[in-house]
Protein backbone atom coordinates (compact mmCIF):
# COMPACT_ATOMS: atom_id res chain seq x y z
CA UNK A 1 0.00 0.00 0.00
CA UNK A 2 1.26 3.44 -0.95
CA UNK A 3 1.48 5.94 1.90
CA UNK A 4 -0.42 8.94 0.53
CA UNK A 5 -1.29 12.49 1.55
CA UNK A 6 -4.34 14.17 0.01
CA UNK A 7 -4.28 17.83 -0.95
CA UNK A 8 -7.34 19.12 0.90
CA UNK A 9 -9.00 22.33 -0.27
CA UNK A 10 -12.00 21.84 2.08
CA UNK A 11 -14.26 21.59 -0.97
CA UNK A 12 -16.40 18.93 -2.58
CA UNK A 13 -13.85 17.68 -5.13
CA UNK A 14 -11.14 16.90 -2.59
CA UNK A 15 -13.83 15.32 -0.41
CA UNK A 16 -14.90 13.13 -3.31
CA UNK A 17 -11.29 12.22 -4.10
CA UNK A 18 -10.97 11.03 -0.50
CA UNK A 19 -14.12 8.91 -0.87
CA UNK A 20 -12.76 7.30 -4.05
CA UNK A 21 -9.31 6.68 -2.58
CA UNK A 22 -10.75 4.96 0.47
CA UNK A 23 -12.10 2.30 -1.85
CA UNK A 24 -8.66 1.61 -3.37
CA UNK A 25 -6.86 -1.21 -1.52
CA UNK A 26 -3.49 -0.06 -2.89
CA UNK A 27 -3.67 3.35 -1.19
CA UNK A 28 -3.03 4.06 2.50
CA UNK A 29 -4.25 7.58 3.22
CA UNK A 30 -1.93 8.97 5.88
CA UNK A 31 -3.48 12.41 6.18
CA UNK A 32 -4.50 15.66 4.52
CA UNK A 33 -2.57 18.84 3.75
CA UNK A 34 -3.81 22.36 3.14
CA UNK A 35 -2.22 25.74 2.42
CA UNK A 36 -3.33 28.43 4.85
CA UNK A 37 -3.27 32.18 4.29
CA UNK A 38 -1.13 33.32 7.24
CA UNK A 39 -2.64 36.80 7.50
CA UNK A 40 -6.28 35.70 7.59
CA UNK A 41 -5.86 32.20 9.10
CA UNK A 42 -8.03 30.72 6.38
CA UNK A 43 -7.75 28.20 3.58
CA UNK A 44 -6.12 29.85 0.57
CA UNK A 45 -8.72 30.74 -2.11
CA UNK A 46 -11.68 29.02 -0.41
CA UNK A 47 -11.32 31.41 2.58
CA UNK A 48 -12.60 28.78 5.03
CA UNK A 49 -11.71 29.29 8.68
CA UNK A 50 -9.08 26.94 10.09
CA UNK A 51 -11.48 25.98 12.91
CA UNK A 52 -13.89 24.52 10.35
CA UNK A 53 -11.03 22.87 8.49
CA UNK A 54 -10.04 21.09 11.70
CA UNK A 55 -13.64 19.98 12.22
CA UNK A 56 -13.57 18.39 8.77
CA UNK A 57 -10.38 16.50 9.61
CA UNK A 58 -11.82 15.34 12.94
CA UNK A 59 -14.97 14.06 11.24
CA UNK A 60 -12.93 12.31 8.56
CA UNK A 61 -10.64 10.79 11.17
CA UNK A 62 -7.35 11.85 9.59
CA UNK A 63 -4.63 14.28 10.70
CA UNK A 64 -4.28 17.48 8.71
CA UNK A 65 -1.01 19.30 8.02
CA UNK A 66 -1.37 23.07 7.69
CA UNK A 67 1.11 24.82 5.40
CA UNK A 68 1.25 28.51 6.30
CA UNK A 69 1.94 30.90 3.42
CA UNK A 70 2.27 34.70 3.56
CA UNK A 71 -0.14 37.13 1.94
CA UNK A 72 0.71 38.19 -0.63
CA UNK A 73 2.93 35.26 -1.57
CA UNK A 74 5.38 35.32 -4.46
CA UNK A 75 5.90 32.28 -6.65
CA UNK A 76 9.43 31.93 -5.26
CA UNK A 77 8.23 32.02 -1.64
CA UNK A 78 5.48 29.51 -2.38
CA UNK A 79 7.90 27.14 -4.14
CA UNK A 80 10.35 27.33 -1.21
CA UNK A 81 7.67 26.58 1.39
CA UNK A 82 6.24 23.69 -0.62
CA UNK A 83 9.68 22.22 -1.36
CA UNK A 84 10.43 22.15 2.37
CA UNK A 85 7.09 20.44 3.02
CA UNK A 86 7.67 17.84 0.28
CA UNK A 87 11.15 17.06 1.60
CA UNK A 88 9.88 16.60 5.16
CA UNK A 89 7.04 14.32 4.05
CA UNK A 90 9.34 12.22 1.89
CA UNK A 91 11.63 11.71 4.88
CA UNK A 92 8.55 10.64 6.84
CA UNK A 93 7.89 7.89 4.31
CA UNK A 94 5.14 9.44 2.22
CA UNK A 95 5.14 8.02 -1.32
CA UNK A 96 2.30 9.87 -3.06
CA UNK A 97 0.44 13.17 -3.02
CA UNK A 98 -3.16 12.97 -4.27
CA UNK A 99 -5.09 15.83 -5.87
CA UNK A 100 -8.78 16.31 -6.67
CA UNK A 101 -8.20 17.87 -10.10
CA UNK A 102 -10.65 16.93 -12.85
CA UNK A 103 -9.54 18.09 -16.30
CA UNK A 104 -7.28 21.17 -16.35
CA UNK A 105 -4.12 19.92 -18.05
CA UNK A 106 -2.03 22.95 -17.08
CA UNK A 107 -2.74 22.40 -13.37
CA UNK A 108 -1.88 18.72 -13.64
CA UNK A 109 1.33 19.52 -15.53
CA UNK A 110 2.29 22.05 -12.83
CA UNK A 111 1.81 19.51 -10.05
CA UNK A 112 3.73 16.81 -11.91
CA UNK A 113 6.65 19.13 -12.63
CA UNK A 114 6.71 20.40 -9.04
CA UNK A 115 7.05 16.84 -7.71
CA UNK A 116 9.38 15.58 -10.42
CA UNK A 117 12.57 14.23 -8.90
CA UNK A 118 11.33 14.49 -5.31
CA UNK A 119 10.53 10.80 -4.93
CA UNK A 120 6.86 11.61 -4.30
CA UNK A 121 4.43 10.59 -7.05
CA UNK A 122 1.36 12.74 -7.84
CA UNK A 123 -1.90 10.82 -8.28
CA UNK A 124 -5.25 12.07 -9.52
CA UNK A 125 -8.02 9.71 -8.35
CA UNK A 126 -10.95 11.50 -10.02
CA UNK A 127 -9.15 12.80 -13.12
CA UNK A 128 -11.16 12.69 -16.33
CA UNK A 129 -14.55 12.38 -14.63
CA UNK A 130 -17.49 13.76 -16.58
CA UNK A 131 -18.31 16.72 -14.34
CA UNK A 132 -22.03 16.69 -15.12
CA UNK A 133 -22.30 13.06 -14.12
CA UNK A 134 -19.93 13.56 -11.22
CA UNK A 135 -21.95 16.42 -9.75
CA UNK A 136 -25.08 14.24 -9.81
CA UNK A 137 -23.21 11.30 -8.29
CA UNK A 138 -21.89 13.48 -5.48
CA UNK A 139 -25.37 14.70 -4.58
CA UNK A 140 -26.87 11.21 -4.85
CA UNK A 141 -24.22 9.95 -2.39
CA UNK A 142 -25.34 12.48 0.22
CA UNK A 143 -22.41 14.86 -0.19
CA UNK A 144 -23.35 18.38 0.90
CA UNK A 145 -21.35 21.55 0.37
CA UNK A 146 -21.73 25.30 0.72
CA UNK A 147 -20.43 27.77 -1.84
CA UNK A 148 -17.78 29.97 -0.19
CA UNK A 149 -16.32 31.86 -3.15
CA UNK A 150 -17.45 32.99 -6.59
CA UNK A 151 -15.50 34.54 -9.44
CA UNK A 152 -17.96 37.28 -10.50
CA UNK A 153 -16.38 37.45 -13.96
CA UNK A 154 -17.75 33.94 -14.55
CA UNK A 155 -20.74 33.59 -12.22
CA UNK A 156 -23.15 36.04 -10.56
CA UNK A 157 -22.24 37.02 -6.99
CA UNK A 158 -25.65 35.80 -5.79
CA UNK A 159 -24.44 32.21 -6.12
CA UNK A 160 -22.00 32.73 -3.24
CA UNK A 161 -23.39 31.37 0.02
CA UNK A 162 -25.80 28.96 -1.65
CA UNK A 163 -25.79 25.24 -0.98
CA UNK A 164 -24.37 23.04 -3.73
CA UNK A 165 -27.54 21.13 -4.55
CA UNK A 166 -29.81 20.25 -7.48
CA UNK A 167 -31.29 23.75 -7.52
CA UNK A 168 -27.83 25.30 -7.65
CA UNK A 169 -26.85 23.11 -10.61
CA UNK A 170 -30.10 23.88 -12.43
CA UNK A 171 -29.54 27.62 -12.01
CA UNK A 172 -25.98 27.61 -13.36
CA UNK A 173 -25.78 29.51 -16.65
CA UNK A 174 -24.54 27.75 -19.80
CA UNK A 175 -20.76 27.49 -19.96
CA UNK A 176 -20.23 27.24 -16.20
CA UNK A 177 -18.76 23.89 -15.23
CA UNK A 178 -21.06 22.03 -12.79
CA UNK A 179 -18.06 21.28 -10.58
CA UNK A 180 -16.57 24.76 -10.90
CA UNK A 181 -13.37 23.30 -12.31
CA UNK A 182 -12.56 26.48 -14.23
CA UNK A 183 -12.53 28.47 -10.98
CA UNK A 184 -16.12 29.72 -11.28
CA UNK A 185 -16.81 28.85 -7.64
CA UNK A 186 -15.34 27.09 -4.60
CA UNK A 187 -17.04 25.19 -1.82
CA UNK A 188 -16.88 23.78 1.71
CA UNK A 189 -17.99 20.16 2.12
CA UNK A 190 -19.87 19.60 5.40
CA UNK A 191 -21.58 16.22 5.05
CA UNK A 192 -21.38 13.03 3.03
CA UNK A 193 -20.02 9.48 2.97
CA UNK A 194 -16.46 10.62 3.59
CA UNK A 195 -17.41 12.16 6.97
CA UNK A 196 -18.10 10.42 10.25
CA UNK A 197 -20.63 13.10 11.14
CA UNK A 198 -22.09 16.28 9.69
CA UNK A 199 -20.22 19.55 10.34
CA UNK A 200 -22.60 22.24 11.54
CA UNK A 201 -22.11 25.69 10.05
CA UNK A 202 -23.71 29.12 10.08
CA UNK A 203 -23.74 31.42 7.06
CA UNK A 204 -21.93 34.69 7.70
CA UNK A 205 -21.42 37.87 5.71
CA UNK A 206 -20.71 38.03 1.99
CA UNK A 207 -17.95 40.42 0.94
CA UNK A 208 -15.92 41.29 -2.16
CA UNK A 209 -12.12 41.13 -1.95
CA UNK A 210 -9.37 40.85 -4.57
CA UNK A 211 -12.00 40.68 -7.33
CA UNK A 212 -13.72 37.64 -5.79
CA UNK A 213 -16.93 37.30 -3.79
CA UNK A 214 -16.57 35.43 -0.49
CA UNK A 215 -19.20 34.14 1.91
CA UNK A 216 -17.97 33.55 5.43
CA UNK A 217 -18.88 30.30 7.16
CA UNK A 218 -18.96 30.18 10.95
CA UNK A 219 -18.93 27.39 13.51
CA UNK A 220 -22.31 27.17 15.30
Amino acid sequence: MKKTLLSWSSGKDSAWALHVMRQDPDVAIDGLFTTINREFDRVAMHAVRVALLQQQADSIGLPIRLISIPYPCSNAEYAKIMNEFVTAEKERGVECFAFGDLFLEDIRDYREKALSGTGIVPIFPIWGSDTRLLSATMLDSGLRAQITCVDPSQLAPEFSGREYDAGFLTDLPPGVDPCGENGEFHSFAFDGPMFGHKINIKIGDTTTRDNFVFTDLLPP
